[in-house]
């Protein structure tokens, strides 16, 4: 089986931004909030954090990302501290996504956009550090040149946490449960 560890990333890419919410339980455990796309389109069914392309109305990024989070799950920008600029991540679909770590005060109950938002997962960061809840399979999806192993977390339902959103959360966690950012 042929190995693209970068396979078929274009060379020019798009600027999107992404929130990655965190915040403590009333037990004080921290949780990531992710949401699982509708089911359309390229990213259809997927776990991903909120965001999306830069409008011009966006400052910067970071707006970018804040915006998409009040847009895609109501959750205001007042209700986020910004403890982070992550790197980069590129993907296939000929983005680059800039991941923003931010913390935020939950909302009594999650409200989304239904046309884009299936809904809203709280996932407790000790659930994705087991190693019981991570594993590698071979997949081959419409548009790839072939079969390839994808790491990834499986979550409550069956849903497989993978690609960018993996690449974005999983160098995270350790640094989240160590206690480097003041969540």
């Amino acid at each position: 089986m042929p190995d693209f560890p970068d396979f078929l990333i274009p060379t020019k890419l798009r600027d999107s931004a992404v929130l990655v919410p965190v915040f403590r339980d009333a037990a004080n455990e921290l949780h990531v909030v992710m949401v699982r796309r509708a089911a359309f389109g390229v990213h259809g069914g997927q776990l991903a954090f909120p965001g999306g392309k830069p409008e011009p109305q966006d400052a910067n990024l970071q707006a970018t990302a804040l915006r998409e989070a009040f847009e895609e799950v109501h959750l205001p920008s007042t209700d986020v501290q910004i403890l982070a600029a992550l790197p980069p991540v590129p993907v296939l679909t000929g983005f680059r996504i800039s991941p923003f770590l931010g913390r935020i005060r939950r909302p009594a109950a999650w409200q989304w956009q239904t046309a884009e938002v299936e809904e809203v997962l709280e996932i407790p960061l000790r659930y994705l550090a087991d190693a019981a809840n991570h594993t590698e399979e071979t997949w081959e999806l419409p548009g790839w040149p072939g079969p390839r192993r994808i790491p990834f977390y499986r979550l409550a339902g069956g849903h497989p946490l993978w690609g960018a959103s993996y690449n974005i959360i999983r160098p995270l966690i350790p640094r989240l449960l160590s206690g480097e950012f003041d969540v």
